[in-house]
């Protein structure tokens, strides 16, 4: 962050000396062009044989050299805002490390497959920005194929965003009125939003639409259990219709950030009922490389003062664990208490008759390493397996024998 706060202080002399030439060339040439001016209204009203001779060339020859010093003078700040913009590249260069290739995995995208995910990742990121057109180019030069049915969603969510940002309510209300069910069974708020903003619009029209908004309060009716507050609220407004809303304690329902936070609630909901994130994953992926990239910076310079083979290891995994913050939290990470690992596929958590969890291959070497006088014996069943959550498995210790035991990773533990 101190890197940018120098780059910054640098960009910010250039665009005053920016904005200082040019107020002061405006002025100077402006000053030049009067006197030009003043010199030919002259010459126009007593005529060139009516002018004494010397007196006219004395003046043209200061006009001249007014004009020149003039010239030279910008020439020489121009030149100063020159070096200040060098400043700039120089201050860049200075806090910022324009080769990164070392903390790039090379292999990531070697394979065709894995150069088509990428491609079609940046389309859908296309799709959800609006751009439609750039996105068939980018379909057409990579020869990603996109299905339709993959498509008509994103061009139905902006077709309603870009309502919603000309203050038309009407295609998300119809979108909301036919997908009600499925918002309820998210406990959203969202219909009901906008049918209390379509009302707030009809009250911002004065005492004319009082009608219009007393019937489209019946809108309300499936709502009042979950927002009865904020009906009376609306209801309540009504009374001072006649002076104007703005003008009353209720103009705080005026706020022109309504229309801003709708548009954030819908992408929100319809990205939920399409099983998408609300943020595009090459945002997310972007971002969370814009934090991680100074510290696998200052990852490399230590590796390479110890001279290792490279930032990443043979597991393409970091040596140390990088903060991305709260927002980049997605789902839960088991890290084995003994190993100091992350569990993973092929190295699920298992849980212990004591209700602790280790990861498996914990589990195993502490099963390999029995000691003379002990047996280590686990009954392993596994748990069911959701989407995100590792498989678990239960483990059950006791003392028997002096018997030691090699037991497979992927089977159960036999009693011997």
């Amino acid at each position: 962050m101190e890197q940018c706060l120098c780059v910054e202080r640098e960009l910010e002399k250039v665009l005053h000396r920016f904005v200082t030439y040019g107020h002061q060339s405006e002025e100077r040439l402006d000053e030049l062009l009067r006197s030009v001016c003043d010199i030919r209204a002259q010459l126009v009203a007593f005529g060139v044989q009516d002018a004494d001779l010397s007196v006219l060339s004395q003046t043209m020859a200061q006009c001249c050299k007014n004009i020149k010093e003039t010239v030279q003078m910008l020439a020489s700040r121009h030149k100063d805002i020159h070096g200040s913009v060098s400043k700039v590249g120089k201050a860049i260069d200075r806090n910022f490390d324009a080769e990164i290739s070392a903390v790039v995995a090379e292999t990531v995208w070697d394979t065709p497959e894995r150069q088509k995910y990428l491609s079609e990742t940046i389309v859908e990121h296309l799709y959800r920005q609006g751009m439609l057109s750039v996105a068939e180019d980018l379909c057409q030069e990579s020869g990603v194929v996109i299905d339709m049915s993959m498509k008509q969603p994103f061009l139905e969510l902006n077709r309603i965003l870009e309502a919603l940002r000309m203050q038309d309510l009407r295609p998300a209300l119809e979108w909301a009125v036919t997908n009600r069910q499925r918002l309820l069974d998210l406990n959203s708020s969202l219909e009901f939003k906008l049918h209390r903003l379509y009302f707030i619009s009809l009250l911002s029209g004065g005492i004319g639409n009082q009608m219009q908004a007393l019937q489209y309060a019946r809108h309300f009716q499936p709502f009042a259990s979950q927002h009865q507050r904020d009906i009376q609220i609306l209801m309540g407004s009504l009374v001072y219709l006649r002076h104007g809303i703005e003008n009353s304690p209720y103009r705080s329902l005026l706020e022109t950030n309504q229309w801003a936070e709708i548009c954030n609630i819908f992408t929100r909901d319809a990205c939920a009922l399409l099983g998408l994130s609300v943020e595009s994953p090459l945002s997310v992926s972007f971002a969370s490389g814009c934090m991680a990239l100074p510290v696998l910076m200052n990852i490399k310079q230590v590796i390479e003062q110890r001279q290792c083979s490279g930032v990443w290891t043979h597991k393409d995994e970091l040596p140390i664990e990088i903060d991305l913050g709260k927002k980049c939290w997605y789902h839960s990470v088991f890290a084995c208490p003994i190993l100091r690992q992350q569990t993973s596929e092929s190295n699920p958590p298992m849980k212990l008759i004591c209700g602790h969890v280790i990861s498996r291959d914990a589990l195993n070497k502490l099963t390999n390493a029995g000691k003379t006088g002990s047996l280590l014996r686990a009954r392993l069943s596994q748990v069911e397996q959701t989407r995100d959550i590792p498989q678990t498995f239960d483990a059950e210790q006791r003392i028997e024998g002096e018997t030691q035991t090699r037991t497979a990773p992927d089977r159960s533990l036999s009693e011997v």
